[in-house]
């Protein structure tokens, strides 16, 4: 097991070329981890938090700017080809228990003919299976073929997390007449919110892996090219699902302004109703209820009653005519 210490080393691998790997110290690590033909090691940082990093930015033998971009707090999906490797920074959704279903956290790779330096911001599901296959003999025989191994693991989390966003978009299109609109609500804008992140981070991916599949190595093979471009598809199709449920959510919220506008419309047409129903009706008897001489049927042991019946049926002819006139028009 590596040593772990403050500048954040979470673990190291040697990979022989031939499928076998093997865990390195930290003391290994700062000796150079000098490898054979057709070996390579992977050596993986976690970025401390308000803290530098001595041995990557002083010890590593890399570039200050490489250095710099490996250690950035944030940065959007992109690839970098030099003279003497490749920087490449990929996102993932992490499936970790408590992690949240938009969460995608950076992972920064520097790519070496014999040496790959990793820089994540948080734990990845995808690179914690990746260490379980390594353990178990099945580890990758080339650097290309180890960074398309591991872009396939991160597509693989994206694809569980999109294909359940669709799902929810689906149940909500099925149930937007029959759910109450306090309900409906906050479910429509957090579906919309979760698909507009992963967006915003899944597009740029597609360009990264592209781009880095066109690198001029040995080490990247022809295979590991192919899988590289399968993983910048899949992405490509991940993009076009977002929009989808962005697009279908912006339609639910258009129904729930149309519901939201009909209720409105009805208790429109009942407060009209009301009014127009009890305003002559509330003339009619402050007029009769005036105390003045001179109000007909004042001497009538009947005339209050006539009064009534006469003011129900006025009332309930104008109501019906109301609702008539409301469903013709």
């Amino acid at each position: 097991m590596p040593d772990y210490d403050s500048e954040g080393l979470i673990s190291a691998w040697a990979f022989d070329g031939q499928g076998g790997a093997r865990r390195l110290s930290w003391e290994e690590v700062r000796g150079g981890c000098r490898v054979g033909d057709g070996s390579f090691v992977w050596i993986s940082l976690q970025l401390m938090e308000r803290r530098r990093q001595p041995w990557l930015q002083a010890d590593a033998g890399i570039e200050p700017g490489i250095a710099e971009s490996l250690t950035a707090e944030e940065t959007r999906p992109r690839c970098l080809l030099f003279d003497s490797g490749a920087f490449l920074n990929l996102r993932g959704i992490n499936l970790m228990p408590y992690s949240l279903p938009d969460e995608m956290h950076s992972i920064r790779f520097w790519v070496e003919p014999t040496r790959i330096i990793s820089v994540r911001t948080h734990a990845l599901s995808a690179v914690a299976d990746f260490e379980d296959a390594l353990a178990r003999g099945r580890a990758p025989r080339t650097p290309g073929e180890f960074i398309a191994d591991l872009s396939l693991r991160l597509v693989d989390r994206m694809d569980t997390v999109i294909t359940t966003l669709a799902e929810q978009a689906d149940e909500l299109e099925e149930n937007v007449f029959n759910m109450t609109l306090s309900a409906l609500s906050p479910k429509v804008a957090e579906l919309r919110r979760v698909a507009i992140i992963l967006r915003r981070y899944i597009a740029p991916q597609r360009e990264a892996l592209n781009h880095f599949s066109i690198e001029d190595a040995a080490w990247l093979t022809g295979r590991d090219r192919n899988r590289l471009r399968e993983a910048a598809d899949r992405v490509t199709r991940f993009a076009e699902e977002l929009d989808s449920v962005r697009d279908r959510a912006a339609v639910i919220y258009d129904q729930m302004v149309e519901r939201r506008a009909e209720q409105m419309n009805r208790s429109m047409l009942i407060l009209a109703v009301v009014t127009v129903v009890f305003a002559p009706l509330t003339l009619m008897t402050g007029l009769m209820g005036m105390n003045v001489g001179g109000i007909p049927g004042s001497d009538d042991p009947a005339g209050f009653w006539t009064v009534t019946v006469l003011a129900t049926l006025s009332g309930v002819a104008m109501a019906v005519g109301l609702f008539r006139w409301a469903r013709w028009i």
